[in-house]
């Protein structure tokens, strides 16, 4: 069984948490079974984006990190207050956990901030939210990625995405890495996506 740690921030966007635990859930009830998500916050009930509260199954402190085999995170709105959970010390440092194993990380949107905040990004390929309008792009940039436009980049073991309409394909990446093709096209064909 592969274990997936679902990171939450306060303030993430409920849509980009929610691909992954249903890509993952439905890989482990009628994919290959080999997939468990554990949704993980820094304290007992998040609020999302546009105010409903969320439950976490565990806290940072109920962990251990080497009983898992990938961290996916989804981004948020500063105005929920994102970036106070995201740039949070002890959410970097799972962050840096994962990289330093070289295990699986995948984000969606702005949650490659956090990922650029802690340090991880320095000298590789990645994406944020890239809406001309937007200043997350330079923020990306300011952490020493190399920046990317395109929808979705792969540098190594790092996945980051360039906004919400991502989330599915960064979830169906992430079933790819821990399983195979096969797998992905028989879960994608069962959610209707081929």
């Amino acid at each position: 069984m592969k274990k997936i740690l679902l990171l939450l921030a306060d303030g993430f966007e409920a849509v980009e948490a929610s691909v992954f635990t249903d890509v993952l859930g439905w890989n482990k009830w009628e994919g290959d079974g080999s997939t468990e998500v554990v949704t993980v916050g820094l304290r007992d009930k998040l609020t999302c984006t546009w105010n409903f509260t969320v439950v976490p199954e565990k806290t940072i402190d109920d962990i251990q990190l080497e009983e898992f085999d990938a961290l996916a995170i989804p981004g948020g709105f500063e105005e929920a207050g994102f970036y106070d959970d995201a740039y949070n010390e002890q959410f970097l440092n799972v962050i840096r956990h994962f990289n330093e194993q070289h295990k699986p990380i995948a984000s969606i949107c702005v949650a490659s901030l956090a990922l650029g905040k802690s340090g991880i990004l320095e000298g590789l390929n990645a994406t944020t939210y890239n809406h001309p309008a937007s200043i997350r792009t330079e923020q990306l940039k300011n952490f020493g990625a190399n920046l990317q436009q395109k929808r979705i980049v792969q540098d190594g073991h790092i996945i980051t995405s360039s906004n919400p309409g991502t989330a599915f394909d960064v979830a169906f990446l992430l079933l790819e890495i821990l399983t195979s093709k096969e797998n992905v096209r028989h879960v994608k064909d069962l959610m209707g996506f081929i």
